[in-house]
């Protein structure tokens, strides 16, 4: 299970717990642990043995196992696979929890054959058509990028509504402590916006990534307000020397969440990865926190640019276009270029001639449209 710092993953996990316990389960058999200060994976290993002892000695045969904040556990893999080698979890099930995503996700090539009925559970904060629904009281019809017409026409009765709504959300976005704090207090606390920051910086420190360093970038980004940039560019402007350095920090930034960054996609489907890459932070909550973190003013047009790429990039694989013309967002659907323009106030733009699909996206439409399409990966 893996997903941003705060978004409610342990929550979502305890809440599971209680419901497991309602099925009148000996509540011996769930282990649930937080690993934030394990250092490596021989504490794991002691904590799972610890455990496997007491549960032998109760008499329990099965369990759920969930291990939370895994991610920084030095080469925590290790002590599972020598125990499901060892056939100690045969019959358990077994919940790994991170907020890093490429850490945990890569580590699971580290169980070939080991993994059983297991699969990949990605906790996001939360998209603009369930936010609209959960606090706009609407009940939404909900279509996909290949067939979201019918949908847009059957929620455009909604659309002053959807309208307000965005404007919260580029407030607030999809994390659960904004979101209350502003519907409770009509603001967004600075302590809680520390607090994130704080999460976030904690999270890259352990990840062994200088927090000046990181810091430096973030400004960069935030200044190049989503024109494409280049790792060489990144050196010039901060005191990091090395583009491959640059390359781990935003790489990093990405694990975390906290980017998206998009390549550029040529019209016949090639992913040109040694072009500039068009970075984008991917919520509204998270601009404002790195807004105040770098001192960067950060424009309500980008934000929402960013916010279509982000939710874009949660169901499709997703680029961008330039080159004499430029698209915001190329999304593949059904193996075809699908062209997003994002327009917030005035901005001239040219259609692209190689995109047979395009959809232009305006302050009218941007509210309906996202709130009209399912932004769940099936």
């Amino acid at each position: 299970i893996v997903g941003p710092r705060q978004v409610g993953k342990t929550t979502a996990v305890k809440i599971y717990i209680h419901e497991i316990l309602l099925r009148r389960m000996d509540p011996k058999a769930i282990f649930y642990y937080p690993c934030d200060e394990l250092s490596d994976y021989k504490e794991l290993g002691e904590v799972l043995d610890d455990y496997l002892s007491a549960r032998k000695a109760w008499g329990i045969r099965s369990s759920y196992i969930f291990l939370d904040e895994i991610t920084f556990v030095e080469e925590w893999w290790r002590a599972l696979k020598s125990r499901i080698d060892r056939g100690a979890f045969k019959n358990d099930v077994i919940y790994v929890m991170g907020s890093a995503s490429i850490e945990l996700l890569r580590r699971k090539e580290m169980f070939p054959g080991r993994r059983g009925l297991g699969r990949d559970i990605c906790f996001l904060p939360m998209d603009f058509s369930e936010y609209a629904e959960k606090f706009g009281n609407l009940t939404l019809k909900r279509g996909t990028l290949s067939d979201f017409e019918n949908a847009m026409s059957a929620n455009k009765l909604f659309s002053t509504r959807l309208t307000q709504l965005f404007q919260m959300f580029l407030k607030t976005g999809g994390f659960p402590v904004p979101i209350r704090e502003y519907f409770e207090r009509g603001k967004i606390s600075a302590l809680s916006i520390k607090t994130y920051l704080d999460w976030i910086r904690n999270d890259w420190a352990r990840a062994g990534k200088s927090d000046k360093y990181m810091k430096e970038i973030l400004t960069y980004i935030l200044r190049a307000r989503l024109s494409p940039i280049s790792w060489l560019g990144i050196t010039k402007e901060t005191s990091i020397n090395s583009p491959n350095t640059a390359r781990s920090y935003v790489e990093t930034l990405e694990d975390l969440f906290m980017v998206k960054v998009l390549n550029i996609i040529s019209p016949d489907g090639r992913i040109l990865y040694r072009k500039n890459k068009k970075i984008h932070i991917t919520d509204p909550f998270l601009y404002h926190v790195l807004s105040q973190y770098t001192g960067v003013r950060v424009l309500e047009e980008h934000i929402v640019e960013s916010t279509v790429a982000a939710h874009v990039s949660r169901t499709h694989d997703t680029y961008y276009w330039r080159n004499g013309t430029e698209i915001d967002v190329v999304a593949v659907v059904n193996g075809e270029q699908l062209g997003i323009e994002v327009k917030w106030g005035p901005k001239r733009w040219r259609k692209p001639r190689h995109l047979k699909h395009l959809i232009l996206l305006d302050e009218e439409n941007i509210p309906l449209f996202l709130a009209s399409i399912s932004w769940t990966k099936e």
